[in-house]
């Protein structure tokens, strides 16, 4: 895991963002590639003349990329990091699954309703959703992995191994609710045989209940962050019925590592 792709954009996101893309970076001594999305904003429908206004939003909305790039290069000069910039337009998720080709890992925000759903489904790289409150990532404290024994709790675990090795403890988390497919154990032992001895933690759920287990897990184990799989059934299905995967995209404390 060594190419890193970071949504930049100046809103209030963006601090977390970027102190978690560093931290990873670094500890990875690897390449952060920054891709800088101007947002075509909306006119507001009163202001509607034909799209002069909306044009004069654009041409604002450049005008603050611009300046937020001149901010954060000089502060990446600074950081000992390899980075490269890239400008683009338009929809973040686009913009991003458009540049993720060749990316180990990208950084956006943890919204249920943002572009991390989106890209942990359709653009093939983990996704890291960093919740906005958060400044950086421990990657060398603790760290909790949910397992139900799919594919793409599986997925998570492989692509998560680099950072996995870097951390102080491992704890795996197996919420059985009655469907789990591949027990904790032989995820252990995987993981053992890539030099990492996790703590294996089994726990009883009824069913629907594992996101509730999942935030206690966090907050009583200390977990610095959260790796897991996203979204084993389709967005249309999470969306109507709720899912453990859109409930931790919104209400998890610490930085979230998806794959699917």
């Amino acid at each position: 895991m060594k190419n890193i792709l970071l949504l930049v954009h100046d809103d209030e996101g963006q601090e977390a963002r970027l102190q978690a893309a560093l931290d990873i970076t670094r500890a990875l001594e690897g390449h952060l590639t920054c891709v800088d999305v101007v947002v075509p904003p909306e006119a507001p429908a009163e202001l509607w003349d034909g799209g002069a206004a909306s044009a004069l939003l654009l041409a604002d909305e450049r005008q603050r990329e611009a300046a937020n790039r001149v901010t954060l290069e000089g502060r990446l000069a600074k950081e000992e990091v390899s980075w490269t910039w890239v400008d683009m337009a338009g929809d973040p998720g686009r913009c991003l699954r458009g540049s993720a080709a060749i990316a180990d890992l990208i950084v956006v925000d943890r919204d249920p309703h943002g572009v991390a759903a989106g890209l942990v489904l359709e653009s093939g790289p983990p996704v890291l959703a960093v919740p906005a409150q958060t400044r950086g990532i421990a990657i060398g404290g603790r760290v909790l992995v949910a397992w139900d024994g799919s594919p793409e709790a599986e997925a998570a675990l492989r692509a998560a191994v680099p950072l996995l090795r870097l951390a102080e403890q491992v704890m795996i988390l197996q919420v059985d609710d009655g469907s789990v497919r591949i027990p904790a154990g032989e995820a252990a032992s995987f993981l053992s045989r890539h030099g990492t001895h996790p703590l294996v933690i089994l726990e009883k759920a009824k069913k629907g209940q594992a996101e509730a287990n999942i935030l206690a897990a966090i907050a009583g184990h200390r977990a610095d962050y959260l790796v897991m799989g996203g979204f084993g059934r389709s967005r249309l299905a999470e969306a109507l019925f709720g899912g453990v995967s859109r409930g931790l995209l919104s209400k998890s404390p610490v930085p979230l590592f998806m794959a699917h």
